[in-house]
């Protein structure tokens, strides 16, 4: 029987694999480098630290025996210690930054590519499983390379110290070091029990923050919709409610950390008066230098801070593990949808064809809007799909363009560059008029660029220049960005041209003109829409009616 895993184990193999993938990776070998230079310096700073243990001792005896030329030559030591202490420290921590710099490029650049593939960011989104997804690539990616460094350098510095002090404590006191193992041990343990709580209430925390700000997001975004609807009380109302949650959760997080901290800070003060209490009395006797002191008191408190890296960083642990849980769930949760995306309707890329076969679709409502399914549509013809209502006008637009759809059947058609969509609802990224309009790596005349522009009714869009970055988003009317749209798809000149009600970015006489230039530019057009006095425009119309039924008719 197959041993089932543990969510600690599965956090951990997670971990694990992400390190591995790091190591391995094209920067990889530079990564090892890094981290092999880090090591010598941290081995570098722990051996600084015996020596200056020592010089110390030297010089706080020679100040107890009043020995003026031994107290300046060690003076000098202790100048020279630190000097090389400060320098090996310095690079240490430039090191450092450096190597959580390299990886945190290596894991966000990695996250966005499984993000933006196979359209995980849109299956995501639909599904509802994961919040925020934004967050835990930006946010959680560097909150968790930066502090894996910093808890695996805590780590091999804590090893480093307790080989170079270990032996300095016993040779002064084996009873000390007893104490400092037990002390640290004992420490440990409460430090756990007291700040258990903290691991969710983190997580939480981090959810209910994110949650805010993309309330924030959305009132941005919908500046003038809110205004105009008067809705700037419910807003504030949401808003103000998401920031009771995230300050009750805070409060409960600030009653954990009092009970920790009242722990910690007497632990902390307890560690500069055990070793006088065990190594004093030997002193009064006569069998130890006054130096052997103030070492042994330095000696301690390094060894059980080594110890005690639970104690010390618990806090940093608990929020640590919330990120580490939350990567693991952005992880399974793009797994999930694309091993979802191999189900429903099968999607398959032929050249210059484009075909329904057996096409079905399904709705929740349990009657499918489009039923079986099959027609090919001819190579340059223009089309309209059409029907008493756009739900299944809509539903087989949005198949044809790859979105996950619940069904049976083939939708057969060609690859990328052969094929466009223009959706209802057009997106453009920021960037320049010439960007967003022309296909890279494809030369085009500027002259052609803005008659297209001046036949769409967009030459004002020229004061804007060709070269200037805008926010499209902001800078133009929602019927403004259609018509872009329309102009990119036009000025690639794919096979297959794909529009949703188009009919309601054109008026009738720049339809007319669309439809008329179409059969010149070899584009076959398939407008899902209604016919809107150009019906006699279109070659073929696919009708489907409310029962999910269908029929071809030629003009």
């Amino acid at each position: 029987m197959e041993r089932q895993q543990t969510p600690l184990r599965i956090t951990a193999g997670r971990f694990v694999r992400t390190v591995r993938i790091f190591a391995n990776s094209e920067v990889g070998r530079k990564a090892k480098l890094m981290f092999v230079v880090l090591a010598a310096l941290l081995a570098g700073i722990s051996a600084l630290n015996v020596v200056n243990s020592y010089v110390g001792r030297n010089f706080m005896s020679a100040i107890a025996e009043r020995r003026s030329a031994e107290f300046m030559r060690q003076a000098v030591f202790y100048v020279g210690v630190f000097a090389a202490s400060t320098l090996v420290a310095v690079f240490a921590r430039f090191a450092e930054e450096r190597l959580a710099l390299l990886w945190r490029e290596f894991l966000t650049r990695r996250a966005v590519g499984m993000y933006l593939a196979d359209e995980a960011f849109y299956r995501l989104d639909a599904s509802g499983i994961l919040s925020h997804p934004d967050q835990r690539i930006s946010e959680d990616v560097r909150a968790f390379t930066t502090t894996t460094l910093s808890f695996i350098i805590m780590v091999l510095n804590s090893s480093l110290t307790i080989l170079a002090f270990a032996g300095v404590l016993w040779t002064i006191s084996p009873l000390l070091f007893v104490v400092a193992v037990l002390y640290a041990a004992c420490g440990s343990y409460l430090t756990i029990v007291l700040g258990r709580p903290l691991i969710n209430l983190n997580y939480d925390q981090l959810d209910k923050e994110a949650t805010f700000r993309a309330g924030l997001i959305r009132v941005r975004e919908n500046a003038e919709a809110i205004v105009v609807s008067r809705s700037e009380g419910g807003q504030a109302a949401f808003l103000m409610n998401r920031i009771d949650d995230l300050i009750s959760n805070f409060r409960r997080i600030t009653a954990v950390n009092r009970n920790v901290g009242f722990f910690t800070t007497g632990y902390n003060w307890m560690i500069q008066i055990i070793p006088a209490l065990i190594i004093a009395p030997a002193f009064f006797r006569g069998e130890i230098e006054f130096g052997v002191i103030t070492q042994s008191a330095s000696a301690f408190a390094l060894l059980v801070a080594a110890f005690s890296f639970i104690v010390t960083q618990f806090q940093q642990i608990s929020t640590f593990a919330a990120v580490v849980t939350r990567l693991n769930s952005l992880l399974e949760a793009i797994e999930k949808v694309s091993a979802n995306a191999l189900e429903g309707v099968e999607i398959v890329e032929t050249e210059g064809r484009l075909a329904y076969e057996h096409l079905t679709l399904l709705s929740t409502s349990g009657t499918p809007p489009v039923k079986d399914l099959s027609v090919s549509v001819p190579v340059g013809r223009r089309i309209l799909v059409t029907g008493p209502d756009e739900g299944p006008g809509m539903a087989l637009f949005r198949a044809t363009a790859g979105i996950s759809t619940a069904g049976t059947g083939r939708i057969i058609r060609p690859g990328p560059h052969e094929i466009k969509f223009v959706p209802q609802q057009a997106y453009l990224p920021p960037g320049t008029l010439r960007q967003i309009l022309l296909v890279p790596d494809k030369s085009i005349p500027d002259d052609r660029v803005l008659r297209l522009l001046r036949e769409l009714g967009l030459d004002h869009l020229l004061d804007l220049g060709l070269d200037n970055e805008q926010d499209w988003e902001t800078s133009v009317t929602t019927h403004e960005r259609q018509l872009l749209a329309l102009a990119k798809a036009f000025l690639a000149t794919p096979r297959f041209l794909l529009l949703e009600k188009i009919e309601a970015v054109l008026d009738t006489a720049q339809l007319l003109r669309l439809l008329g230039r179409l059969p010149q530019s070899s584009i076959t057009c398939v407008n899902f829409g209604k016919a809107d006095g150009a019906g006699g425009f279109y070659d073929a119309i696919l009708e489907y009616r409310a029962d999910g039924t269908w029929t071809w008719q030629e003009n």
